[in-house]
């Protein structure tokens, strides 16, 4: 019996589409990372009985990166990053070890069917399971196939059936144009994002932002938000005036008329035509006509619709509705969400898909109606070749999805149900008046078939005063007549729903990539989503916008990115080749950078303007070692100390609070020490701000605080104050903050583990003897006499941590409370005696790690 390996996107896709092939008998396991399931079910494959094993992994399997030298922003130039440096392939996720799960369970499988998302994206996470799995499968007998695509558009059990009879083969040239997208994006954006980035943050302490990116679509994207904020500031409002006038076709009811002539600029003429038709006492009726007009049902829906209207009437920003969208279809409520297309292919079952809906609520009295009288076949769209349009595939209720995820679905089905109705009909009447030599215009609607605004009704026809009956060469007494003053009004802000237009319209980003470019730009701090969802710029982001249009408009047009996108696309469909699109755009890219560095002068020029350099920001901290004046503390993104004397800027740990610590200096360059915490409930320790940037010893990294500093005698480093090895991570160690008193606590210098000790002692010490048992340091407390937890009202003892019995009440577990959503760790209360099996590292020794790391685990856990 063959085995067939079948691999879907997501682990709820595999389980969806598991179920319906294995019709409900199927057998489920984990996998070996946790994060996804294997199910496996017997059934018959090409006509042969064939065992089943059907998994996913989890977006991504591998991601582009340089290689290890080249991700030093120090040591590179980024030059250097558009050829010479080499990129590699890495896991997307090493955490998920996907690539070993897949080779697994891959081997000993004769055939393996691809169940990955059917987009360009989905199609090159194809040739990363390809290139995981084949090197353990069973290999073919002679010309035997083994690799089948499936193509499928949404989980309902006809769909994916069918996809099973009608197995294809991935589409190599479609992952080709992924590959070129992701090398081109990094190379460009890694090269500019490093240059500008270290420039300007080693100039300007204001500018609030960790990093000031670049992205060949990023940036164009933003340029759209600063070009509508430069209209608004050049805007200069001008008076006009407007003539309105008012009849009375009967005593009660005044009908108000619009001015041929719509608006004049100039006050005297207004004022004459105000003189000429005050004259005339009644309004003669010139011409009335009726036309029977038609307001179209909408298109099939798309991506871009559907994310311009998720924006505009949901109130949902881009990335929050696609990830609506992709969870709706992963449970099976809708079809694939990223697709161009806005025409139904002729085999599509619209009536199938209307029967769903017919018991809702909401719509089921449209619905039946429209089965009974028949549908209307859906306008005819663009066909894009790639999904059919976004389409209800079941029935939910509110109570099932709730919140959001019920108004998109209920929107995405309103929408379908319109495009199968009948247009909207109304009848248009105008008629035509004159006030002495000046025309007026008075148009009234009267909707005849309401067709598709029934169940969309947003779009209906406003309901308007109905006009009176009249011929031409009647005549109305005039109400009134009088000259209103108005003034034009500048453009608003861009709204999400209207730069996600301009980004289609001009060939930014795909309708995937369009919510992660915009998300991107309110993340960096480039723009602000004020109400209405509109997106206002930041001073950072107009200054960047004006000085890449002063050095190379190209590098914020979208012409230049629309042009690659071009080339990409004819990557996808074989026309064009690869290595000559990518060295072709990576050469003009290349040069643009070498100007952009010669020419940056020109923006710092803007800068200047706009944010305080590093020397007048920032308040006075600590003395820098070199000069002994005060250097100043830099709050701001990315936070940092400058020397205005030296003109050296120092890094310093992020998301925490920075003090001087005590007036004290390093003994090995004489800058004064300062302390980082992370709050009362977190880690502190103390660091040497040249150190910090400047390993002094070799086995010290660039970011290593006193507490992973290995000299032999400070007595704020890791080898006076180290206690032990940490009882969580591999190579951390517990290290007493001297700090911390009265409440004592040792962190681990690599983890957030924390254990609390001694609380309300006098004074802890570490000591440099060793435990016997664990050969961890040995700790001297001293306790006040009042305070005192030790037995026979001893003020004193010296112990180890883990070990000693008298110290067993004393120490208490828990994990630092980080100021970074990346940081979450749990607050393990346990008490308990510990035998951390550890050791202080002496001089320049490392850490030993553990004899028995069980039992140091078990201690705290059990």
């Amino acid at each position: 019996m063959r085995t067939v390996l079948m691999v879907a996107e997501k682990p709820s896709l595999a389980q969806s589409i598991a179920k319906i092939l294995s019709r409900g008998n199927m057998s489920s396991r984990k996998g070996l990372n946790g994060a996804c399931s294997v199910h496996e079910y017997t059934g018959s494959f090409l006509g042969q009985s064939a065992h089943f094993k059907m998994t996913s992994v989890c977006g991504h399997v591998m991601t582009l990166d340089f290689i290890g030298k080249y991700n030093s922003w120090d040591k590179v130039d980024p030059a250097e990053l558009f050829s010479k440096a080499p990129t590699e392939k890495k896991e997307a996720n090493p955490k998920l070890t996907m690539v070993k799960f897949l080779q697994v369970e891959a081997r000993g499988c004769d055939c393996i069917v691809l169940w990955l998302d059917c987009d360009k994206e989905g199609e090159n996470i194809c040739f990363e399971v390809l290139d995981a799995v084949l090197p353990v499968m069973n290999k073919p007998r002679g010309t035997e196939r083994t690799i089948y695509r499936a193509k499928f558009s949404s989980i309902t059990d006809t769909d994916i059936c069918n996809a099973m009879n009608h197995l294809g083969e991935p589409n190599r040239n479609e992952a080709l144009s992924v590959d070129a997208r992701q090398e081109l994006d990094l190379r460009i954006g890694c090269a500019f994002t490093r240059f500008q980035t270290k420039y300007f943050q080693g100039k300007y302490g204001n500018l609030d932002s960790s990093l000031i990116s670049f992205g060949p679509c990023q940036t164009p994207t933003l340029g759209f938000c600063v070009e509508r904020h430069d209209k608004i500031q050049s805007f200069k409002p001008e008076t006009y005036w407007v003539l309105q006038a008012k009849v009375n076709p009967e005593k009660e009811s005044s009908l108000t008329l619009d001015w041929d002539r719509v608006r004049v600029f100039d006050r005297e003429v207004a004022q004459m035509f105000l003189n000429i038709t005050k004259m005339a006492k009644e309004a003669k009726v010139e011409s009335v006509s009726k036309k029977e007009k038609v307001k179209q049902r909408p298109l099939a829906l798309n991506t871009v619709e559907m994310l311009r209207v998720a924006s505009a009437a949901l109130g949902m920003g881009p990335q929050h509705a696609m990830q609506i969208a992709e969870r709706l279809y992963t449970q099976g409520y809708i079809s694939y969400p990223r697709t161009e297309t806005t025409h139904y292919p002729e085999n599509f079952d619209l009536k199938g898909c209307l029967r769903q809906q017919a018991n809702n609520p909401y719509w089921a009295e449209t619905v039946k109606a429209l089965l009974s009288e028949g549908i209307n076949r859906p306008r005819k769209g663009h066909d894009a070749g790639d999904h059919p349009p976004i389409t209800p595939m079941r029935a939910a209720t509110e109570a099932e999805l709730g919140g959001d995820g019920w108004r998109l679905y209920e929107y995405i089905t309103r929408h379908f149900i319109a495009t199968v109705s009948a247009d909207c009909k109304y009848l248009q009447t105008t008629i035509s008046f004159s006030i002495g030599p000046e025309r007026f215009t008075c148009v009234g609607k009267v909707v005849t078939s309401p067709g598709f605004t029934e169940i969309m009704p947003w779009h209906s026809i406003p309901l308007e005063e109905s006009l009176p009956h009249c011929e031409k060469g009647d005549l109305f007494p005039i109400g009134e007549i009088k000259l209103l003053e108005k003034q034009t009004s500048p453009p608003d802000y861009l709204t999400e729903a209207e730069l996600i237009t301009l980004m289609e319209k001009h060939g930014i980003g795909t309708d995937a990539s369009i919510p992660v470019h915009i998300n991107n730009i309110c993340q960096r701090n480039y723009v602000t989503v004020e109400s209405g969802r509109r997106l206002k710029p930041t001073n950072l982001g107009i200054v960047l916008v004006h000085g890449y249009y002063k050095i190379d408009a190209e590098l914020v047009l979208p012409t230049i990115r629309s042009a690659v996108e071009k080339q990409l696309n004819l990557i996808a469909l074989g026309k064009a080749n690869y290595h000559q699109v990518l060295e072709h755009t990576l050469d003009i890219f290349k040069r643009k950078f070498h100007y952009f560095v010669d020419s940056i002068a020109g923006m710092d020029e803007l800068m200047e303007v706009s944010f305080s350099p590093l020397a007048a920001t920032g308040k006075p901290l600590s003395r820098c070692g070199k000069c002994h004046r005060f250097m100043k503390y830099i709050q701001a993104k990315p936070s940092r100390l400058h020397c205005s004397h030296c003109d050296d800027t120092y890094s310093l740990p992020q998301n925490g609070t920075i003090k001087l610590y005590k007036e004290l200096r390093c003994p090995l360059d004489d800058f004064e020490l300062v302390l980082w915490s992370s709050g009362s409930r977190g880690k502190s320790y103390p660091l040497c701000p040249y150190c910090y940037n400047h390993p002094p010893f070799r086995d010290m990294k660039k970011g290593m605080g006193c507490n992973e500093c290995t000299h032999p005698t400070c007595q704020h480093s890791l080898s006076m104050l180290g206690i032990g090895q940490c009882v969580e991570c591999e190579n951390g160690v517990l290290v007493l903050d001297s700090t911390s008193g009265p409440k004592w606590k040792m962190a681990c210098n690599k983890c957030n583990v924390i254990v609390h000790f001694f609380e309300n002692a006098h004074k802890v010490r570490v000591s440099p003897e060793t435990c016997d048992l664990c050969e961890a340091a040995l700790v001297d407390v001293d306790f006040n006499k009042a305070k005192s937890p030790l037995p026979g009202d001893e003020t004193q003892h010296s112990g180890c941590v883990f070990c000693d019995p008298v110290f067993q009440d004393l120490v208490e577990l828990k994990h630092a409370a980080m100021r970074h959503p990346m940081h979450r760790g749990g607050q393990g209360k346990r008490q308990g005696r510990g035998r951390g099996k550890g050791r202080r590292p002496g001089g320049r020794l490392n850490p030993k790690k553990p004899k028995d790391k069980m039992a140091a685990l078990a201690a705290y856990f059990v």
